[in-house]
């Protein structure tokens, strides 16, 4: 089995988080979004992880690496390919064409999950699919008695079905999917201006190819800084019997915990409360301060504030001040306290 990762977007509705940290990389309940990605489909399958392909942007050495420790903390080998431009989920999946073969798992870097991936890999196709109020903005798919997929639209004006395409597809022939794209992108098969997937859904189906539909008990968007916060809130609550969310070596000095919180390796909290629904970053400081539902990155410092709903990245100085707020990594704010005589 391979894994194939489309990861080259820009997470620009994550900004100033993504400025510096490509958006499958940013932490939730303490572990790239990426990586939770990963673990979940390989722990939940019955065939061995072989290859992870990752298809990205210009992310740089340090994220490439880190996307090589994810494949490799799976004992899988790590592919990685570029998407140069931006020209489609279609046109992504195709980028990694030469890891398309044999039985392949497609999952879109943009959500998280809760489901049951225990799956026929003798089924020529399954793609997870979750109802939604708002079809008009997903891929849909409709299904006959049996749950195969009889017709795929891409976020149809009129509504035809409200099962919306997770980015979760399973394809049992990866090298009819590779060829399949390649036709689409050879002859400008194009929808709403770009390459789609689910047009080499419809063409795989139109062949004979039979997709079956599987449902997701939970899809968990990480799409901007509201979604990845409640994100983090239900990944606490659903891995804090099953992870360590709580590093041996923390420092606590009149401090309390509010479970669930993810708080990392050499992190130290004094005269503070922190949670629920904190992830607090390895060797970040919080002193003197209440934080509840909120990320913290790693090596940032907290002083005599109170934050709720907030995300801070790395290497952030953030003193004395009520907020809900959202910095990027490397920044600074104080808050002035003029006095008067």
């Amino acid at each position: 089995m391979k894994i194939i990762i489309p990861m080259a977007g820009r997470g620009s509705r994550l900004r100033p988080h993504t400025l510096t940290t490509p958006k499958p990389l940013l932490p939730v309940a303490g572990k790239a979004i990426v990586r939770r990605i990963v673990e979940d489909l390989a722990n939940g399958m019955d065939e061995k992880v072989e290859e992870v392909a990752f298809i990205i942007g210009d992310f740089g050495q340090q994220a490439e690496q880190q996307l090589k420790d994810v494949a490799h903390s799976i004992g899988a080998r790590c592919a990685i390919y570029y998407q140069d431009q931006p020209l489609g989920p279609g046109h992504a999946v195709l980028c990694a064409s030469s890891s398309l073969e044999g039985h392949c798992l497609v999952a879109f870097a943009d959500t998280l999950f809760n489901a049951n991936f225990h799956f026929n890999i003798e089924d020529d196709g399954i793609i997870w699919v979750s109802k939604v109020k708002n079809p008009s903005s997903f891929g849909v798919v409709k299904v006959d008695e049996a749950n195969f997929i009889t017709d795929f639209v891409e976020k149809p004006t009129t509504f035809v079905s409200d099962l919306a395409i997770v980015g979760i597809y399973y394809f049992r022939d990866g090298d009819k999917l590779r060829d399949t794209l390649q036709k689409i992108v050879d002859n400008d098969i194009r929808d709403k201006g770009e390459y789609q997937l689910t047009t080499a859904l419809e063409l795989l189906k139109n062949e004979g190819m039979r997709f079956r539909s599987a449902p997701i008990q939970e899809w968990l968007d990480c799409g901007n800084k509201d979604n990845v916060l409640a994100t983090n809130q239900r990944m606490l609550e659903l891995k804090v019997h099953s992870e360590k969310l709580v590093a041996d070596d923390i420092k606590l000095d009149n401090a309390v915990i509010v479970p669930p919180c993810y708080i990392g390796q050499g992190a130290e909290i004094r005269n503070s409360v922190v949670g629920p629904y904190v992830s607090l970053g390895n060797n970040s400081l919080v002193e003197h301060t209440v934080i509840s539902n909120s990320i913290i990155q790693n090596n940032t410092k907290v002083l005599r504030a109170n934050l709720h709903h907030s995300m801070l990245g790395n290497e952030v100085d953030y003193q004395g001040e009520k907020s809900e707020i959202s910095i990027g990594d490397f920044s600074e704010y104080k808050l002035s306290i003029l006095k008067t005589t």
